[in-house]
């Protein structure tokens, strides 16, 4: 049987081994000397007086904690479903032990609640088209609120928006209307640009008489060469025949004049 000696050394023994600590790299220790938080300790070996002073080990290393998913009503009265992921990381440990319970699950409330706020200020497409901006919005929002943890949050981003069937609906139709305005607009800008043209053309055929009718002539052409039909009716343009009224209206004059000097020499 072990005596009252064997009993003490292993006491000591189990203190001791109690009392040794060895921190990594990404850790640290915050001790508290009989409740009182006295220093930081790490990395490497630590050593601690049993029973007196207690250690807390924090990790130094960035947390990835994913916001769940959160009904969210846009400031347009829109409900999406909206959840996140947030990168944060310990830069204080002192803080994040002595002042706040449990850093990790205050971080998450916290990104749950801000997450619904920030994003009820925007509007739908604002939500939808701007998650960069809104993203920054947020990291420095939440990494205002947990500063006085000790925490510093490093990035947050918004990884879904879940829309109904209905909005899915409305907004397809509203992208089709879009889609028909800009093939109005870019139609309508067309004809302008060509009754530019028309006009510019219009103007410099009215300069050269000859133009317009050799023009008229090339359209006709092109008509009896597509091959749909060998008869083409169309209006005779009086400009077109002018030249040749006048040429037989000089000829007819002619053509009195000498008839009235032949008569003046019968005479």
């Amino acid at each position: 049987m072990i005596g009252f000696a064997g009993v003490i050394v292993i006491v000591v023994i189990a203190l001791l081994f109690s009392s040794i600590k060895v921190l990594p790299e990404y850790q640290r220790g915050v001790v508290l000397t009989l409740g009182r938080y006295t220093h930081t300790k790490g990395p490497g070996l630590v050593i601690l007086i049993p029973v007196v002073q207690r250690m807390t080990r924090v990790d130094l290393r960035v947390t990835v904690m994913d916001v769940p998913p959160q009904d969210v009503i846009s400031r347009d009265n829109v409900s999406v479903r909206v959840n996140a992921v947030v990168y944060f990381r310990v830069m204080e440990p002192d803080k994040s032990v002595l002042k706040v319970a449990d850093f990790f699950q205050a971080t998450s409330q916290l990104s749950q609640t801000r997450l619904r706020s920030v994003l009820g200020q925007h509007e739908l497409d604002e939500i939808l088209s701007q998650r960069d901006s809104i993203n920054h919005s947020l990291q420095q929002i939440l990494d205002e609120a947990t500063d006085p943890w000790g925490i510093k949050i490093t990035n947050v981003e918004i990884k879904d928006v879940d829309l109904n069937e209905t909005m899915v609906r409305a907004i397809a139709r509203q992208a089709e209307a879009e889609r028909e305005r800009r093939a109005k607009v870019i139609h309508a800008d067309g004809e302008l640009q060509a009754s530019e043209k028309l006009r510019d053309a219009a103007a410099m055929l009215a300069q050269q008489p000859q133009a317009l009718q050799l023009r008229y002539l090339q359209t006709l052409s092109s008509m009896s060469s597509s091959g749909q039909s060998s008869t083409i009716v169309f209006p005779l343009p009086l400009d077109l025949l002018k030249p040749l009224m006048d040429v037989a209206g000089r000829n007819d004059g002619k053509a009195q004049g000498q008839a009235a000097a032949g008569s003046i020499t019968d005479g």
